[in-house]
């Protein structure tokens, strides 16, 4: 992959990230924490039935792309199963009389019911035809379609507010489902050449079963991942309330700009590693990597607790607790990108089920967590909780990928991980009531970064300076 379709890719998770950031506050001031909550749990259902739904053909579709001479063919066998299944899961649960709203939203209405259906069936279509886009490697079409729907997120909230709409839920619904639908409609129109010569094809079921086969055993390492990242809001749903669902997911989005680092990075990373496995050589640089992934993560985390307190000033005052949760919901994204770098181990012997093995301990763990911690500590606990669970799985991939294929230093890695990990934890849980106390903590791992790691930053200050002053000179 060039450095042009890196950049094309790459677009989408950064571009959706800044707009979330803009979007964010926005919807904060004009509906209601519960609502807010009630979006959160939308998601989860969305991320939940698209795993669950896919039965693993998604991934299926992906290891077969390239072998595939029929490639409409192979993305019908991909995704009308699961499509046919979803459609009849969807009409079974419409014909209760609001039970999915019920469920998800604590509100038990008809057109609720029809809003979720619709966004559930386009959600699962968006996910085989976003596949479509990134297999060309359209890196474009694939940015554009994931910036599209927030930029109409966007307008729509903006109309409510110009035109006095009510701040409600079912508007709320209604701009997240246009949304969702409108990504669809992009990618449906992208990919149209694909899917309209898949209409045509004939299904080989025995083509199909042998991707069952691959596909459907990776479900369960997915569920087990899912649940590690969803089932905290599933535990405040069930023993907090909408409230402490909104504010957690408002610190989750906050938190969720550092995917840009997890998502460039992995584009670039996999391709890279799996490359010098193949060939044999620079597998040494595993290590260079691994150490400045660990700098930008420790500093992400002191940045994080230092400034965190700027999110009160773009939050309504009902969120102030956003400053202190924000920390710990870090965890996910920072510490699952520093695992990319640890565990190719796994991923060079072709031994996944460890991968799986990983995530499956942490989401026992994230279980416990939250069953100890949300009762006493609402979403600073499930904040917490998650983020201990994301350090036990980077420590098991770590490990698991050390006894797959060979040592790597671990003393600055484990050090600096428990030690940001545990000042997030205390920072969440207490920071409200140590105050000074925890920026100065934050000042001191920043320093102590800068000494440990200071051969790598002075090596990076002089990539960005040469690349800079080449690229001025090319001008005059």
């Amino acid at each position: 992959m060039t450095p042009k379709q890196i950049a094309s890719f790459a677009i989408g998770p950064v571009g959706g990230a800044v707009l979330s950031l803009i979007s964010l506050p926005v919807i904060t001031w004009f509906f209601s924490q519960e609502d807010v909550g009630r979006m959160a749990m939308l998601q989860v259902t969305l991320g939940f039935s698209i795993l669950l739904f896919s039965l693993g053909l998604d991934q299926s579709y992906v290891r077969e792309f390239h072998e595939a001479d029929n490639k409409p063919a192979l993305l019908k066998r991909a995704m009308l199963p699961g499509l046919v299944l979803l459609i009849l899961t969807v009409l079974v649960l419409m014909s209760l009389d609001g039970t999915m709203a019920g469920w998800l939203f604590g509100v038990s209405l008809w057109h609720l019911n029809v809003l979720v259906a619709l966004a559930l069936v386009v959600s699962y279509l968006s996910r085989f035809l976003s596949l479509v886009l990134r297999m060309n490697e359209r890196g474009l079409a694939f940015s554009m379609s994931q910036l599209l729907p927030k930029l109409l997120m966007l307008v729509i909230i903006g109309g409510y507010v110009l035109f006095g709409a009510e701040k409600n839920l079912t508007n709320l619904v209604i701009a997240n489902t246009a949304a969702i639908a409108f990504a669809c409609v992009i990618f449906g129109w992208n990919t149209r050449a694909e899917w309209l010569k898949g209409f045509r094809t004939r299904l080989d079921i025995d083509e199909l079963k042998s991707m069952l086969r691959f596909g459907f055993p990776l479900v369960l390492g997915g569920l087990a991942f899912w649940g590690l990242t969803a089932i905290d809001k599933v535990f405040l749903r069930a023993l907090a309330s909408f409230e402490e669902l909104g504010i957690y997911s408002v610190a989750v989005s906050f938190a969720a700009a550092a995917t840009i680092l997890q998502s460039v990075f992995s584009t670039v990373w996999a391709p890279t590693v799996y490359k010098w496995a193949s060939t044999g050589e620079g597998l040494e640089n595993v290590h260079k990597v691994t150490r400045y992934i660990l700098a930008l993560v420790v500093i992400a985390f002191s940045l994080a607790g230092l400034f965190s307190w700027l999110v009160t000033f773009v939050l309504p005052a009902q969120y102030a607790d956003v400053q202190w949760i924000v920390v710990s919901c870090l965890g996910y994204p920072l510490l699952y990108t520093l695992s990319e770098t640890t565990m190719v181990g796994i991923g060079i012997s072709r031994r996944s089920g460890f991968s799986m093995l990983a995530s499956v301990v942490a989401f026992a763990v994230n279980l416990v967590g939250n069953w100890i911690l949300i009762p006493k500590f609402g979403a600073a606990g499930a904040a917490v909780s998650t983020c201990i669970a994301f350090w036990i799985f980077f420590i098991l991939r770590t490990e698991f990928s050390i006894y797959l294929w060979k040592p790597m230093p671990r003393f600055l890695l484990y050090g600096y991980s428990v030690v940001v990990v545990i000042g997030a934890s205390v920072f969440t849980l207490w920071g409200n009531k140590i105050g000074s106390w925890m920026p100065a903590f934050w000042l001191i791992v920043l320093v102590a970064t800068g000494l440990s790691f200071r051969g790598e930053m002075q090596d990076a200050f002089a990539f960005v300076s040469k690349r800079l002053y080449k690229r001025a000179t090319s001008k005059l």
